[in-house]
């Protein structure tokens, strides 16, 4: 079996095992509880298992250029499937703030809690019921991406060094989330010229940290890295995730809806101000531009107001500019581990991790 899937593997089982115990422990809880943490599960199926695997890399790689002989612990495997949920978590929020109907092809939380509401003949509001219900899942999942967390660093030699990565993660991953909502909400009193910056700095903090470069170092600490090792992945991880997500937002707004799991255009629909957007805004005249900020954001585009805004994006020139700087992270990253005190082997892992991540199309 490739690493990727064993890694995957792992990390299902680990993560079913939880939710043995999580509802065991909540049977008595009723079956209004039992359907809650039936919700809470179902986020955490399907995924590529991204940051688990990242995870384990930045372990490895550490790991066994110190003992070819190293295996893979129980706090390893924990700390893994933390984050997955942590990923869960962060997902059903986005989801809600950013009012999308769907999530892996399938209803994302927010409105599968409004379905079952209406399932159950409920009284009130199904869309209100779903919404509050589905911020109490996101906190719900983030309490047992800690309860994992906390076993796995239970009596370990790193403990002090994982435990404030992780901390800082999930700092940075919900200050990127504000500054995402607030570029939606500002950007009219912004100068065009900061436009780009300010996406890539959301970038950084809402994807690019928490999505590759935390998970990566965070697996590195749980194998005890030096500075020069944290260096090292440091500098790999976060352009590997500066290019993992431009190459979602150009799926967001370019992408296959039967390979994404997403509508169409759905990032225009919703409005997200990216790096795309920023980049196509420089190069348009006037009266072109404001036709885009018109029509960008509006929850009722058809497909032919999708297709001219494709055509718009691509013949502005800014789907090739973000394309190239994809190609430019993807060699930052790669020079990066050169030379580097890793294990061999997980190097060559990291590369190929490296390339799922930014050369795909979902």
């Amino acid at each position: 079996m490739p690493l990727s899937s064993q890694v995957q593997q792992a990390t299902a089982d680990r993560l079913d095992r939880f939710l043995t115990d999580a509802r065991a422990e909540s049977a008595p809880y009723g079956p209004d509880a039992a359907m809650f943490l039936d919700a809470a599960a179902e986020t955490l199926q399907g995924g590529k298992r991204l940051r688990a695997r990242f995870c384990h890399s930045g372990w490895r790689s550490v790991a066994r250029a110190a003992d070819r002989a190293a295996a893979e612990t129980d706090a390893l495997w924990d700390l893994c499937a933390a984050l997955e949920i942590f990923q869960s978590a962060a997902l059903v929020h986005d989801d809600l703030i950013d009012n999308s109907d769907t999530r892996r092809g399938r209803p994302a939380a927010h409105r599968a809690l409004e379905a079952r509401h209406g399932e159950l003949a409920w009284s009130g509001g199904a869309e209100a019921f779903g919404r509050s219900a589905a911020i109490l899942l996101g906190d719900l999942l983030i309490s047992w991406s800690d309860d994992l967390l906390e076993r796995a660093l239970a009596q370990h030699p790193h403990a002090v060094t994982v435990r404030r990565e992780y901390a800082r993660m999930r700092r940075d991953v919900t200050t990127g989330q504000f500054l995402d909502i607030a570029e939606e909400s500002a950007w009219r009193v912004n100068p065009d010229a900061e436009h780009a910056e300010r996406a890539l700095r959301v970038v950084s903090l809402k994807s690019a940290r928490y999505s590759i470069e935390q998970p990566l170092v965070l697996g590195a600490a749980l194998a005890g890295a030096d500075d020069d090792q944290q260096r090292a992945l440091r500098a790999f991880g976060h352009p590997v995730g500066m290019a993992f997500q431009l190459r979602d937002d150009v799926l967001g707004v370019f992408g296959d809806e039967s390979v994404t799991g997403k509508p169409a255009g759905d990032d225009l629909r919703e409005g997200k101000r990216t790096v795309l957007i920023a980049l196509t805004r420089e190069r348009l005249d006037a009266s072109t531009r404001n036709v885009l900020d018109d029509l960008l954001g509006d929850a009722d585009l058809d497909a032919a107001q999708v297709a001219a805004l494709q055509a718009t994006i691509a013949e502005s020139g800014a789907l090739e500019r973000v394309e190239d700087m994809i190609r430019t992270y993807a060699a930052e990253a790669d020079r990066a581990l050169a030379g580097a005190r890793l294990d061999n082997a997980s190097v060559s892992d990291l590369r190929e991790l490296a390339r799922a991540a930014t050369v795909r199309t979902a």
